[in-house]
């Protein structure tokens, strides 16, 4: 069983979160995506029915966040879905149940703006947050992600007479 960290909550983030969400994505992808962030939070800001962000905080500090999308009529949809884009919670303060208060926001936020479904994408190499998302109730969904690479495309193209 995990112990859970005394005193957290969720809420929305905001730009003000911007550099903490950077630093933590940073640290589990080795890599700065800030140019992402930053214009998903610019887009939040100028359609906010369409973004979920959710952060959770512990001792007053930002710990964790997920970032969605929430999409409506997509390939015949009827109903709204929300995608989660971004999600990370610090490793010193993973396996305390952060991670799923963060996904129970989210999860809660996402209906409150009409999604019947989050879904998002992981990579089969990513065991940990395949794990995570097993625990937070995501099942397979019943679709394929088929995928074609730019390079082959083009080079297909350079073929044709």
């Amino acid at each position: 069983m995990v112990t859970p960290i005394a005193s957290h909550s969720t809420r929305p983030i905001t730009v003000a979160d911007l550099e903490q969400v950077i630093a933590i994505d940073r640290a589990d992808t080795g890599l700065s995506r800030r140019h992402f962030f930053e214009k998903r939070f610019a887009a939040a800001k100028a359609r906010p029915g369409d973004f979920v962000q959710v952060g959770v905080v512990a001792d007053n500090v930002l710990r964790g966040f997920a970032i969605a999308r929430i999409l409506r009529g997509e390939f015949g949809q009827k109903d709204a879905i929300a995608v989660v884009d971004a999600l990370g919670v610090e490793r010193e303060s993973r396996e305390h149940g952060l991670g799923h208060r963060l996904m129970d926001g989210l999860v809660e936020t996402a209906r409150q703006q009409g999604a019947h479904s989050v879904q998002s994408l992981v990579d089969w190499k990513n065991p940990d947050l395949l794990r995570f998302f097993n625990t937070t109730n995501f099942k397979l969904a019943p679709r394929l992600a088929l995928e074609c690479a730019m390079a082959e495309l083009r080079a297909e193209a350079e073929e044709e007479p």
